[in-house]
């Protein structure tokens, strides 16, 4: 609905904060009333006799109960009963129009997505110079490349390129290249939320297992002995 009707109110309020403020709220308490359609009841708590009561000297004796006032409080819960709203709310089904076009509301974006493109060529250059050997390069970038795993598709991006490498047959590392992977691997989980779980984070999982370096003749460090502590 707000695609459909609001795109025009939306605009209008751009730079006014207290006119975006209002629209928030306004929007807040719809939702609010969506999730919380009847007020909560309050329930009476009768409570409990204390342990030993009935031992007690000079206890009143139970009062007589009016037949005809019990009758009368129960006829006026049962009326309440009858014209209480029904427990499930009923759902009213309409037709929203599809409004503008999307790249209406996305022209303002373009900065944007030149970013976001400007950011996955950072992610995938820095990869080939650390594969390439191009070290000092690779740390011109790193810090980019760490700030770009903030976003979802520089995550992505990160796993595309690396399974590109494995498949060239360029999982085994030295030293040097070994450090700089992990330190990706880890601030792309680390900025992972349980979104990307089967998403990123699965596919980072054969890689972990791929990527490894020799220790020495005989042992091998694979990447996930690095990764292995994120949720």
């Amino acid at each position: 609905q707000l695609v459909a009707y609001e795109v025009k109110r939306m605009r209008a309020e751009e730079g006014n904060k207290q006119k975006i403020l209002r629209h928030i709220k306004e929007l807040a308490e719809k939702l609010y009333k969506n999730e919380n359609p009847y007020p909560a009841v309050t329930m009476h708590k009768v409570q409990k006799p204390a342990e030993g009561c009935h031992l007690r000297l000079h206890q009143k004796p139970f009062p007589r109960l009016d037949e005809g006032t019990v009758q009368w409080i129960i006829d006026q819960a049962t009326a309440k009963l009858q014209t209480a709203p029904p427990a499930v709310k009923a759902e009213k089904k309409c037709m929203v129009p599809s409004g503008p076009p999307i790249a209406a509301i996305m022209e303002r974006n373009g900065n944007a997505l030149a970013n976001s493109a400007r950011r996955l060529e950072v992610v995938r250059n820095c990869i080939s110079y650390v594969f390439e050997n191009k070290m000092l390069e690779a740390k011109k970038l790193f810090p980019a490349v760490l700030r770009a795993m903030k976003g979802r598709a520089a995550r992505h991006c990160l796993t595309q390129e690396l399974n590109l490498h494995v498949q060239q047959n360029r999982a085994v590392l030295d030293h040097q290249q070994f450090d700089f992977i992990i330190r990706m691997m880890n601030c792309c989980l680390q900025d992972c939320t349980a979104m990307d779980e089967h998403g990123i984070a699965a596919a980072l999982l054969p890689l972990v297992t791929a990527f490894c370096r020799k220790l020495s003749p005989g042992i091998t460090q694979f990447a996930y002995s690095c990764v292995q502590e994120h949720v």
